[in-house]
């Protein structure tokens, strides 16, 4: 169960820095060259993929590809949705539910002949 936590950990971590590299721009340098914008997120996702590639490299030991790349989905929702809502003000949408739900039926279908099924 350690390298699954220690996956989801550095997972999270990884898009916290992935969404800022993402999105963040959009306002902190909107009023910016997009040439600055994208060297700033570059420099930002430096971070990311320094937690990303160990998580990934962990987790596979334990999961399959399919699982680690749904995890890593349902992990970039979790991060985004809150993101979207305190960072860029975007309005909470039912969409996001609808989406969330989504994503619980890929876990379910990914992660089901782990569960015995």
């Amino acid at each position: 169960m350690r390298p699954v936590f220690l996956t989801v950990a550095l997972l999270t971590l990884s898009n916290v820095f992935m969404t800022f590299a993402w999105y963040a721009h959009l306002k902190a340098l909107n009023h910016k060259p997009w040439i600055l914008a994208a060297l700033v997120s570059w420099g930002v996702a430096f971070f990311e993929y320094m937690l990303q590639v160990p998580a990934n490299r962990i987790g596979y030991s334990v999961m399959t590809i399919g699982q680690l790349k749904i995890l890593q989905e349902v992990i970039t929702l979790t991060v985004f949705v809150p993101f979207a809502w305190f960072y860029l003000r975007e309005p909470l949408k039912l969409d996001y539910l609808w989406a969330a739900l989504c994503m619980l039926g890929a876990v379910f279908f990914v992660f089901r002949s782990r569960w015995g099924g």
